[in-house]
């Protein structure tokens, strides 16, 4: 199964991004946009890709442990770039960006103690991905609107294995489906 480590935001930060969204879709342009869905919206920590069932158990244990050495802590959605000149738009971070990157590592070092292939490391950039272009596209003016961006701050309690299921339809534009295979509580046990 295609499976990645993510930290989902609560629904009433999702709403306050739902709400910056729909402002950035009446831009010029925006249809030219693949808008990511609502349900989708997530800062994976570590993508894992392709997951053996085998490997699943002890990936599992391994993100649990990596869970419950980590301690609680604040995140808000901020600010906003893009990767790949345009081909990807996101709503950035703020708060405890350290600890957010701490536990992306221990994401990451989980599923290759498990024995899940990672390729090589790279260093975690929070974002939350809102469109995507398969080419290259001018999204200064989105990037500037969410430049301005701030959403309240909540306390991420939990780290999340999601499931990614690929659109398999054919038809444009559609998104791939999230689903929550297993949660763990982060422990602040250091």
């Amino acid at each position: 199964m295609r499976l990645f480590a993510a930290v989902l935001p609560p629904e009433d930060v999702t709403d306050e991004l739902a709400a910056e969204v729909a402002r950035l879709r009446r831009l010029p342009g925006a249809d030219g946009l693949r808008w990511t869905g609502r349900p989708g919206w997530h800062f994976t920590l570590a993508f894992y890709g392709e997951v053996g069932d085998d490997l699943v158990p002890d990936l599992s244990d391994r993100l649990a442990r990596a869970a419950g050495r980590t301690e609680r802590f604040s995140l808000a959605l901020s600010g906003g770039g893009q990767f790949g000149h345009g081909r990807a738009l996101w709503a950035g971070a703020a708060g405890d960006l350290e600890t957010l990157r701490l536990l992306a590592d221990r994401a990451e070092s989980a599923a290759r103690r498990a024995g899940v292939p990672m390729g090589e490391h790279r260093r975690y950039k929070a974002h939350l991905t809102v469109a995507r272009s398969r080419d290259a596209v001018d999204v200064r003016p989105y990037v500037q609107l969410l430049g301005e961006f701030g959403g309240r701050t909540w306390t991420v309690a939990d780290l999340a294995l999601v499931r990614s299921n690929l659109p398999t339809s054919g038809v444009p534009g559609e998104q791939p489906r999230y689903e929550v295979v297993d949660r763990w509580a982060l422990g602040g046990a250091g």
